[in-house]
């Protein structure tokens, strides 16, 4: 089915699944570029200062996962870091233009990409849950549910459509 004969409710669904992949791929370039920000800087510092400017312990386990992250952190590692940003954000871009359009390239690989990450949301929302994995878990099923039927139902309606078109002998 393409872009011009999907049915206009399938199309504004497609598109507010690519506003979705285009925002999750915009964040993502932003920060991955935001932190070349600390090209030759002292990455540590600022993570102290962050911790403490938001009155955490630094001695507690995520702030101080936080700050040795950010003691690794070298002008290879950052440029690496943007680097994958950018091929993600690419891939994201990408989807979002072919939902946009229609193309059913762009379902499946909604469906298949977000189908990838439901088993390790599930894992971690069983391992320490919170209101954000949840979200994060209940956002992608519904997302992936959705392209599943879309598929399945264009599916359903091309055999449909050749059932009627074959003569019957």
């Amino acid at each position: 089915m393409s872009a011009a004969t999907t049915p206009n409710y399938h199309r504004k669904g497609l598109r507010v699944v690519a506003v979705f992949e285009a925002f999750k791929g915009a964040i993502v370039l932003i920060v991955g570029f935001g932190l070349l920000s600390f090209l030759g800087r002292d990455a540590e510092v600022f993570a102290e200062r962050l911790v403490n400017r938001l009155h955490l312990d630094p001695e507690h386990h995520y702030p101080a996962i936080f700050i040795q992250a950010a003691a690794d952190l070298t002008n290879t590692r950052l440029w690496m870091i943007a680097g994958f940003a950018a091929v993600y954000a690419t891939v994201r871009f990408f989807e979002t233009y072919g939902l946009w359009h229609g193309r059913r390239w762009a379902e499946w690989f909604a469906a298949l990409s977000g189908g990838i990450y439901i088993p390790i949301e599930i894992y971690e929302l069983f391992r320490h849950a919170t209101w954000l994995k949840a979200a994060a878990l209940v956002i992608n099923v519904i997302v992936v549910a959705y392209m599943v039927w879309l598929l399945t139902e264009n599916r359903r309606k091309r055999a449909l459509e050749e059932k009627t078109l074959t003569p019957t002998g």
